[in-house]
């Protein structure tokens, strides 16, 4: 099973790409690694969360937004490399949570992402891609008190790409 069927057995089907809001690239490929470039919650064309967290949006609104960002950023992914099974590892995922000063609760918003695709596309994607000793992924968490488009948050992925998925 594909990477990308084992996502649709877990209900996740990845839309088109998102473009680019401003003058930048969705996602940078350097060797054996691609950089996708900051997603935020789109869904059928539209910010899916909008506003701060601890502001007028709830936690679970904002879990759902990281969930959709990770999603955004798989689709990234998949443009840049053709199949998901190109993917040895995902080294990083970056996020960030719009948020109200004061707001704590950045780890558990984020863990909408984690949770939602990665944990249980790494534990299904494992047999595939990744073997289990490489282990799982640096998230760092970061308030962004302001934001160019108003969103529950934004997201960007790391992955490691296998050697012979260069050519």
């Amino acid at each position: 099973m594909t990477p990308e069927e084992r996502l649709a057995t877990m209900g996740i089907t990845l839309p088109a790409p998102p473009a680019a809001v401003a003058a930048y690239v969705p996602w940078v490929r350097t060797g054996n690694l691609v950089v996708t470039s900051g997603q935020l919650p789109w869904r059928d064309g539209a910010i899916a969360v909008a506003g701060k967290l601890g502001d007028g949006v709830t936690d679970e609104q904002g879990y759902h937004a990281a969930r959709q960002c990770a999603i955004n950023a798989v689709a990234q992914l998949k443009d840049a490399v053709g199949e998901l099974s190109r993917i040895r590892r995902i080294v990083r995922i970056e996020g960030y949570v719009h948020a109200a000063a004061g707001y704590r609760g950045h780890p558990q918003v984020l863990n909408g992402a984690s949770e939602s695709v990665f944990k249980k596309s790494k534990s299904l994607v494992r047999e595939s891609l990744l073997a289990p000793e490489n282990g799982r992924e640096s998230l760092p968490a970061a308030r962004r008190g302001r934001s160019p488009v108003p969103n529950g948050g934004e997201m960007g992925i790391s992955p490691q790409l296998f050697r012979h998925a260069l050519s």
